[in-house]
């Protein structure tokens, strides 16, 4: 594929090796080419790469490695290779990227070997829904009062009309059209003979997901960390931002398409009408920056056209057009070491923040830090 670029540039470092310390992943192979003083990051993503979008994570590394490794070149920038065909999700990320941070190159090759530049303003359509929100049947509402009454499950309406009853993240009920579904894995029907033995589920898991739990390794403890993160900065979205609203509170909207993402996408709004995306991760993960930018590129596409108002989100709110903010959350400690390398590279048109919460956010949400775009902590 080098070959087929400007033949002026000279390989002068071409690997695939792993580098732990610098978080560069032998799954995409990665060069610095060299003309003179001028030098260009280089990175692929291979035919059979399961996710090829994690080749931007990986090349804004390699970038700025680069920059430090060789100080006596100038590294103008990042020359991103992908298989022809599922360049999309990186062309649309390559627009929200800081052109002055950084010149970014997109190119495409097939089965041929054909390499074809890729210009990622002709390119990355948007894949987003926004549905018509629906509430749920007054049906749905009676059952699932009886089933929470005397606990501490929380519910969660869907665009859809759907309820989900969860207990610290966990999802162990679920409205079906007019009628409740409970279980775990098997799912039963929810009705006055069933009652006590959905009640008692409900205090199953809330035995075994207590924050000081004599059970750690208990799989209802360990199951969907984000879930119960999620749930804490349900209940307590003021402790991370004041100007926000307590509700409502959206999941997952707009909806994203693709696999499952790993990270939990919130959607809130202040007291200004100004809408918040937080992005939720209990884990340190390389690719939550680039992850929750999907997400806010969404969320300002339907920003942009009034379509939370028109479809009935944030009922008796005025929302405004500003972009919305950005809020990326997680235990304090558990941030990636490449984060703010990552956001260095942001457009400066995205308000991103990081908020570090207390290491036992299980019993108690705590903010340790925040820290604006690529800020280093306090």
């Amino acid at each position: 594929m080098l070959s087929r670029l400007d033949p002026s540039w000279i390989v002068v470092d071409l690997t695939s090796e792993a580098d732990l310390e610098h978080s560069l992943s032998p799954v995409y192979p990665r060069a610095l080419l060299k003309k003179g003083s001028a030098g260009r990051a280089v990175i692929a993503a291979a035919p059979d790469t399961a996710e090829p979008s994690g080749v931007l994570s990986f090349g804004l590394c390699w970038l700025e490695y680069l920059r430090k490794r060789e100080p006596r070149l100038t590294i103008d920038g990042l020359s991103l290779f992908l298989p022809k065909g599922r360049e999309g999700e990186t062309a649309l990320r390559l627009r929200f990227l800081d052109p002055l941070a950084a010149r970014y190159d997109l190119f495409t090759y097939g089965e041929n070997g054909l390499v074809d530049p890729s210009d990622p303003m002709d390119n990355g359509n948007l894949d987003t829904r926004l549905d018509v929100f629906r509430s749920p049947e007054p049906r749905v509402e009676y059952w699932i009062e009886r089933l929470c009454a005397r606990s501490d499950a929380e519910t969660v309406t869907n665009p859809d009309g759907s309820v989900s009853v969860r207990l610290r993240g966990v999802e162990f009920a679920r409205s079906a059209g007019p009628e409740v579904l409970f279980g775990l894995k098997k799912r039963a029907l929810l009705h006055e003979g069933t009652l006590s033995e959905a009640r008692r589920l409900c205090s199953a898991i809330a035995e075994a997901r207590r924050d000081d739990s004599g059970n750690r390794e208990h799989p209802l403890y360990r199951t969907q960390p984000e879930r119960w993160l999620e749930s804490q900065v349900r209940a307590k979205i003021g402790e991370l931002d004041a100007t926000l609203r307590t509700s409502p509170v959206y999941g997952q909207v707009p909806a994203v398409a693709g696999t499952e993402r790993g990270v939990i996408d919130l959607l809130a709004a202040d007291t200004r009408g100004r809408l918040t995306v937080l992005e939720l991760k209990a884990s340190a993960d390389l690719h939550l920056p680039l992850q929750a930018l999907d997400y806010w590129i969404r969320v300002q596409w339907h920003v942009e056209r009034g379509e939370f108002t028109g479809r009935g989100y944030f009922p008796g709110v005025a929302l405004t057009q500003d972009p919305p903010r950005l809020l990326l959350v997680s235990p304090a400690l558990e941030f990636h070491p490449t984060t703010e390398t990552i956001l260095r590279y942001f457009s400066p048109r995205i308000p991103v923040e990081r908020i570090g919460v207390a290491a036992d956010w299980r019993r108690d949400l705590r903010v340790m830090f925040r820290a604006l775009g690529a800020e280093t902590p306090d």
